[in-house]
């Protein structure tokens, strides 16, 4: 109950503070690339629950069906010029707010994945829905997209395991020096979901 009321709190407030940056960046993703400037996938919530996950759109219409889909690299072309600056900013995310304040994720939790992706799942690694995924989390301040994937679901399940607001206050605090520095945008050589 406690982090649901931090969740709507941090998420409101969140959400009116970047409602005129996330209106900026719009028009500039609009200006740069044709197509809509919020990005909408359906992604695998608690429980197993799909939702729709809000994103500011980084990358050229329709870049999900080409090139190498769902796997991003860095120096990918589809990436658009304010994508870029979006994605090492991690300002592409604040839409992820919207979600929080409808209940969908939270502030701190497992990043929210594909089916396709969770159908690979072992039984331990489904250990990673019995939380509401999170804008940032265990995994994000701890490697991010560099890592391999196993080891990011490892760092997801431990936190799962040892959850309290005081990791979340730390996972928060690791976050800002993440977004300041831009480290683990893109997955290493063994990193990734195909690994």
């Amino acid at each position: 109950m406690a982090t649901r009321a931090l969740d709507l709190l941090l998420g409101a407030i969140g959400s009116l503070l970047t409602a005129p940056l996330i209106a900026l960046a719009a028009l500039a993703i609009r200006l740069e690339t044709p197509g809509h400037p919020i990005y909408r996938q359906t992604r695998v919530g608690k429980d197993g629950r799909p939702f729709q996950i809000y994103k500011l759109r980084t990358m050229v219409r329709g870049a999900e069906f080409t090139g190498a889909g769902l796997s991003v690299q860095e120096g990918d072309d589809r990436i658009t010029r304010v994508g870029a600056f979006l994605r090492r900013t991690s300002l592409d995310e604040l839409p992820n707010l919207w979600n929080v304040v409808r209940g969908e994720m939270s502030i701190v939790g497992p990043r929210p994945t594909v089916q396709v992706q969770v159908d690979q799942y072992t039984p331990r690694q489904r250990g990673r829905l019995a939380v509401k995924p999170g804008i940032t989390g265990w995994a994000q301040v701890n490697g991010r997209a560099s890592l391999p994937w196993d080891e990011r679901i490892e760092l997801d399940l431990w936190y799962v395991e040892h959850r309290s607001l005081w990791l979340d206050l730390r996972i928060l605090a690791r976050t800002v020096k993440l977004v300041v520095t831009g480290e683990g945008l893109y997955k290493g050589e063994t990193g990734g979901w195909r690994s």
